[in-house]
Formats: structure tokens, C-alpha cells, sequence
């Protein structure tokens, strides 16, 4: 155990957390990208696809379990791969020059990471922390999409989501070894293309709801 835990406590160790969790959420976004576009196949389809989903009783507790832990070890590890990063370079330099790799998408996935999480929760309370009784869940997505204002908010949201995807795809790759001249123009590409599935996949969502709901 002695090797796990040391491992796990190197600044590599957590850079391999990163790309385990994030790895688990790209699948996690999918699967729930499928899901959610049944929504074009009107109120019938989705509140079928829910009830199927919500069915399935305690094994949709354990995932949300699994997500929830998933999410506390990827934030909090960022949060010390952030704090540490901040420690090792105090202070900024005179001209800041884009050397070793450095891009825009990785400067800033630390506060568009904290961006989604702030979107998460409010989107939770939106849809999963409410009263479901005498509604629909169809009819929960159609009266928050008629909201002009949080529909702007979810496409907003969800150009933040493509960026940190995109980043966080192909540096998972980049941690877990993949980071060959041979492969990773494929990998760059490959996270473009996911990153654009998940934000035109779910930005156009509430756009079409609120035309026709």
C-alpha cells in the first residue's frame, strides 16, 4: 500500500487522478448526451427514457454515488495541483511567453473547471433536487428552457464545458503515456471533434425546447 500512497502523493500521482476522473466524466458526458436527446423525440420518448432510468432503483444510486466521489477526488486534486503550481511560481513573469507547451485551454481549465462546477449545482437544483411528484421531468426541462435567461446561461455554460473538455481529452491522454509524435495529432483531433459533439450536442438542446415547448 506503501507505493499507492506514495504514488497517488506525487505531483505525477495526481496528474494520473486527473486523467482517471476525467476520463470517467468524457464517458459520463456521452452517455448522457445520448440520453438527454431523446428530448427531440418529444415528451413521450424522454419521460419513457426517465422512468427506464429511474427503474433501475439502486444501481442509479451506486452511479450517483461513483459520480459524486468521482467529482470530489477530480475537483479537490485540482484544487492542490492548482495551489502547488501557484507555490512553484509565486510570482508572474515580466512577459508571459506560451514555452513548454503551454496554451490558452490549459491556462485557464482551473477556472473553467470552477465555472462548471458552480453550473453543476445550480443545473442539479434545477433538475434532480426538485419535487417531481405532480410534474413530469419533460415538464420540468420545458418550463426552465422557457427561461430566457437560463437558456443564454446553459450556452454559455456549455462553450465553457467544450473548452475544458478539450483540453482536459487530450492532456488525459498526454498523462497516461500517449503523448507520441505517431498518435497524439489523432488524439488532438479526435478531442476537437468530442469537444464540439458535447457543446453543440448539449447547447442546441435548450434552444430547441424553448422554440417548442
Amino acid at each position: 500500500m506503501n507505493w499507492l500512497t506514495n504514488t497517488l502523493g506525487s505531483s505525477i500521482g495526481k496528474k494520473l487522478l486527473m486523467a482517471i476522473t476525467g476520463f470517467c466524466f468524457l464517458l459520463f458526458l456521452f452517455v448522457h448526451l445520448a440520453g438527454n436527446l431523446t428530448l427531440y423525440g418529444g415528451q413521450t420518448l424522454f419521460n419513457s427514457y426517465a422512468e427506464h432510468l429511474h427503474a433501475l432503483g439502486p444501481v442509479l444510486r451506486i452511479a450517483e454515488i461513483g459520480l459524486l466521489t468521482l467529482a470530489l477526488v477530480h475537483v479537490f486534486t485540482g484544487i492542490i495541483l492548482f495551489v502547488g503550481n501557484l507555490k512553484a511560481r509565486p510570482k508572474r513573469y515580466a512577459v508571459n511567453k506560451r514555452a513548454g507547451g503551454r496554451t490558452w485551454g490549459s491556462a485557464t481549465m482551473p477556472y473553467t473547471g470552477l465555472l462548471l462546477l458552480c453550473f453543476i449545482v445550480m443545473h442539479l437544483l434545477n433538475f434532480h433536487f426538485v419535487d417531481k411528484s405532480q410534474t413530469t421531468i419533460y415538464a420540468i426541462v420545458a418550463a426552465t428552457f422557457n427561461q430566457a435567461g437560463y437558456v443564454c446561461l446553459y450556452v454559455v455554460a456549455m462553450v465553457v464545458a467544450a473548452l475544458h473538455v478539450r483540453h482536459g481529452f487530450w492532456s488525459a491522454f498526454q498523462t497516461v503515456g500517449a503523448n507520441h509524435p505517431k498518435y497524439m495529432p489523432f488524439i488532438m483531433r479526435a478531442a476537437l471533434v468530442f469537444s464540439l459533439l458535447i457543446g453543440i450536442g448539449f447547447g442546441l438542446i435548450p434552444i430547441y425546447i424553448s422554440w417548442v415547448a
